[in-house]
């Protein structure tokens, strides 16, 4: 299949997927009734109207706690092309994994020592 092709059928299965969302909110519109109710627009917890405003603000202890969700969950991210790369690679794909894990473990220790995992 040429280069030329492929573009094709990225291009046909991009016009697929907008024309049935565009198709499907078209017939959901047409066919569904729009009933306004006043407590539609409101937050609500389990049933019950939320007593906080939607835009609450978080506390600044989270962000470290976040930080290093995205630290590993890059990690994640860089392991999975590594797994099909490892067995062309071979001893250098698993000495470089090393060293980014090794670097990962580091900054986990040093939040760990600055109590970035402490509960408040």
């Amino acid at each position: 299949m040429s280069a030329l092709q492929q573009y094709a059928l990225l291009f046909g299965m991009v016009v697929a997927t907008v024309g049935l969302a565009l198709s499907l909110g078209v017939i959901s519109r047409s066919l569904g009734r729009v009933r306004q109710e006043k407590a539609k627009d409101v937050p609500a917890t389990s049933g019950k109207l939320s007593p906080d405003p939607v835009w609450g603000r978080y506390h600044v202890r989270y962000y470290g706690y976040a930080l290093l969700f995205l630290a590993f969950d890059m990690e994640m991210a860089y392991m999975y092309p590594w797994a099909v790369v490892y067995k062309e690679l071979g001893l250098v794909a698993l000495l470089d994994m090393g060293v980014f894990l090794m670097v990962l473990f580091l900054g986990l220790l040093y939040g760990w020592s600055q109590g970035a995992l402490r509960r408040q």
